[in-house]
C-alpha cells in the first residue's frame, strides 16, 4: 500500500511518559496539543520558546534545558523528535525502533508510528482528523467543519429547552 491508513485509535495517556525533543514553535504546538491528555510530558531541549518556559517554569512540563541522551527515553511510551537538526530526528527514530517507543519525527511523515490529528474537543466528545499526512489544509477544514456543526448542535440543543 503505497499510502498508509492509520488506524484512529483513542488512548488514555494520563500515565504514560511522553518525551518531547525540541523546544521550538512544532514542539510547542505538539505539548500544548498533549497538555490536554496528560501532564506527563517532558520536553529536551537546549533552547526553548518562550511558551514552553512559562509551562516548565508552572509545572505542567518537565522541560530540560541540554541535548537529549538516549537514556532520556527509558519508560518512553512516545516520543516526538521536533528538532530542527535532521540528523538528530533521525537518530531518535532509530533510536525508538529498537526500542519498540512509539515515535513521531515531526518533519518526516515516513518515519511517524501516529500523526497528529486536527482536534475538536468539548465537553465528553474527542473529535480527531487526519488525512494520513497528506493535505494538512483539508483536514483543518473538516475539523472546522465539525466544530461549526457541534457548535450549531448545541445551539439547537439549547434552544429546546
Amino acid at each position: 500500500m503505497k499510502n498508509k491508513r492509520y488506524f484512529p485509535m483513542f488512548i488514555d495517556l494520563s500515565d504514560k511518559k511522553i518525551v518531547v525533543v525540541g523546544g521550538g514553535n512544532i514542539a510547542t504546538r505538539r505539548i500544548r496539543t498533549l497538555l490536554q491528555f496528560t501532564r506527563n510530558i517532558t520536553a529536551i531541549a537546549p533552547k526553548s520558546t518562550m511558551e514552553l518556559q512559562e509551562l516548565g517554569k508552572t509545572g505542567y512540563v518537565n522541560l530540560i534545558t541540554r541535548p537529549v541522551k538516549r537514556s532520556d527515553f527509558d519508560m518512553a511510551y512516545m516520543v516526538i523528535a521536533a528538532t530542527n537538526d535532521w540528523k538528530l530526528n533521525d537518530e531518535i527514530y532509530r533510536v525508538c525502533k529498537e526500542e519498540g517507543i512509539y515515535v513521531n519525527v515531526a518533519d518526516d511523515k515516513s518515519k511517524c508510528d501516529f500523526y497528529f490529528p486536527g482536534i475538536y474537543m468539548k465537553d465528553e466528545v474527542v473529535i480527531g482528523i487526519t488525512a494520513s499526512g497528506l493535505d494538512h489544509s483539508r483536514a483543518k477544514k473538516v475539523r472546522l467543519a465539525i466544530q461549526e456543526a457541534m457548535e450549531a448542535s448545541d445551539d439547537t440543543d439549547n434552544s429546546e429547552e
